[in-house]
């Protein structure tokens, strides 16, 4: 069996580094350039660049092309599938146009429900779940095989992601949640963004004393606030989302004009607070049609230069 080749990132995770992420949202319309300048502002601040599938369940360009943009401009990025949309042949058949294009990194999610977005009577498809679906990626790399049970020539060698949501309810079944996923092949995870720092330590704990934390990556999520109404908005307005009280009042105690400097500067605290915890071994940065906050976020948090590991 041919040796996986290892992709930037896993690179970057196996060496010890605490690896940077972020992600870039495709156009509403078919306008490339609108990928290639999202990505000009942070490439050289991030070790991976997601590009997210259908976000909200509105819909965009697709995932796929948007990687290949990237892919194409020298860069690394990190392909987002859903399995809200496609059956097992579809899916199986994108992990193949990827692997085509050495795309070497896939998150596997579930996706929104499509009640949110902009074609609320589509169909959902689920054919399989995001931990099938992961289990789909290790398969074809690993074993060469569809899930048909036919031989893959040329099988995709992909670093294997997938989301994880410290604060959903119920709490209990968080850690059983993240087991399951590392059971089914995730090899590393990127986290909802994360406020209540307590709360993701303890989830951190638990999962420490179960012995996940030696099988897995974890990239703590983070996202700057824009404006006090915007930490209002997440903590009252997003499911699985916990924002304190006393962020709120930080922002809202701001005056307007500095709210934007104030969020990114909380996220800058969160990030030097977060990597004191054993257990993170990186950020994903979420700063939603902000990409242009990345690299100060970045810098003051003392993670640039990024490392080579060329």
């Amino acid at each position: 069996m041919k040796v996986k080749t290892p992709s930037k990132l896993e690179k970057i995770l196996a060496a010890g580094h605490l690896a940077v992420t972020s992600e870039c949202g495709p156009p509403r319309g078919s306008d490339m350039e609108k990928i290639s300048e999202k990505a000009e502002l942070i490439k050289d601040y991030v070790d991976a660049i997601n590009i997210t599938d259908n976000q909200t369940s509105v819909t965009r360009m697709c995932s796929l092309a948007a990687c290949i943009r990237l892919k194409l401009m020298g860069l690394e990025p990190v392909l987002q599938m859903v399995t809200r949309d496609r059956n097992r042949i579809a899916l199986q058949s994108d992990i193949l146009g990827a692997a085509a294009f050495d795309i070497h990194n896939i998150l596997c999610l579930s996706g929104d429900h499509q009640s949110f977005g902009d074609c609320a009577q589509g169909q959902n498809v689920h054919d399989l779940d995001s931990m099938q679906l992961a289990q789909t990626v290790r398969l074809m790399r690993d074993e060469a095989k569809f899930l048909g049970g036919g031989d893959i020539s040329r099988p995709p060698q992909m670093f294997v992601g997938a989301a994880a949501n410290p604060f959903a309810d119920p709490f209990e079944i968080r850690v059983p949640r993240l087991a399951k996923k590392i059971a089914a092949g995730v090899e590393f995870i990127q986290t909802q963004c994360i406020y209540n720092m307590e709360k993701f330590e303890l989830w951190l704990q638990i999962a420490g004393d179960r012995g996940l934390l030696d099988n897995v990556y974890i990239l703590a999520g983070v996202t700057p606030f824009k404006s006090a109404g915007m930490a209002k908005y997440m903590k009252n307005r997003v499911p699985g989302i916990e924002v304190p009280d006393e962020l709120v009042k930080r922002m809202s105690d701001t005056p307007k004009e500095k709210q934007a400097e104030e969020g990114v500067k909380i996220c800058i605290e969160q990030i030097q607070h977060l990597k004191e915890i054993k257990g993170v071994h990186g950020f994903h940065v979420m700063a939603i049609e902000w990409e242009e906050m990345v690299p100060e976020i970045v810098k003051a948090s003392g993670l640039y230069p990024r490392p080579s590991v060329e």
